[in-house]
């Protein structure tokens, strides 16, 4: 249904409006198989409000929870959240004995992989993401990085470079890196991580994920940056 949804669509604010319907339809339906269900409990945050109708009525970028939504739901919205920035929604969790690996797990976009993906959206794009991302986030666990950062993900660019691999030319995408430091973020650093731990994760990726030969590094501040590229 997403990617039928999302096919050919290449705008940032109309991908996070698709998705947004899209994830509220599936919750409609699903709740219907439950009886006596009201209630789509969403775990919105502060900074998504902000960031979705600032304080001079303009939106920076639509979250699928808030502006992506529909007008008319068959649910009522439970945010419980949505006053708190995430530094105070960790201390909520530490207060309510959560464990520490779930507390301190980075964010993840509403949207998904899609905001990641810069350029329309295809299951092919999708599987080269998930690839990358995951050697990316793995890397950082091990080499003991992961808690040193607030949010870290890997973007798909829309263009190709020509490489090499063994004889071979090749011409296939690139990628883009993203680590940052932040406590509630609305401002965010990029992360100074280690060069051998750059270089491991950046051979392992081209080595490892079919269709890739290029990785960067982000080092955009937050502002002028957003911490997601889309």
């Amino acid at each position: 249904k997403f990617f039928k949804d999302l096919e050919g669509v290449t705008d940032p604010e109309q991908k996070r409006k698709i998705i947004g319907r899209d994830f509220v339809e599936v919750f409609d339906v699903e709740a219907r198989k439950i009886t006596d269900a009201k209630w789509l409990a969403q775990g919105t945050i502060y900074p998504d409000r902000i960031e979705s109708l600032n304080i001079t009525g303009k939106t920076i970028k639509s979250h699928h929870n808030v502006g992506g939504l529909p007008e008319e739901m068959h649910l009522q919205l439970c945010e419980p959240l949505k006053w708190l920035f995430k530094d105070e929604v960790r201390r909520v969790g530490r207060q309510m004995g959560m464990p520490e690996h779930l507390i301190t797990r980075h964010p993840f976009p509403g949207p998904g992989l899609a905001v990641r993906i810069l350029g329309d959206i295809t299951p092919e794009k999708v599987r080269v993401l998930q690839d990358a991302d995951d050697i990316f986030i793995q890397g950082l666990r091990d080499w003991g990085l992961y808690d040193q950062v607030w949010q870290a993900g890997v973007i798909l660019l829309p263009v190709k470079s020509v490489g090499v691999m063994g004889d071979e030319r090749t011409y296939e995408r690139a990628v883009a890196l993203r680590a940052v430091t932040s406590t509630d973020a609305m401002t965010a650093d990029w992360a100074h991580l280690p060069y051998d731990f750059m270089a491991k994760v950046s051979n392992d990726i081209i080595n490892k994920v079919k269709g890739v030969n290029r990785v960067c590094y982000d080092i955009s501040s937050k502002p002028p940056s957003t911490i997601e590229w889309e």
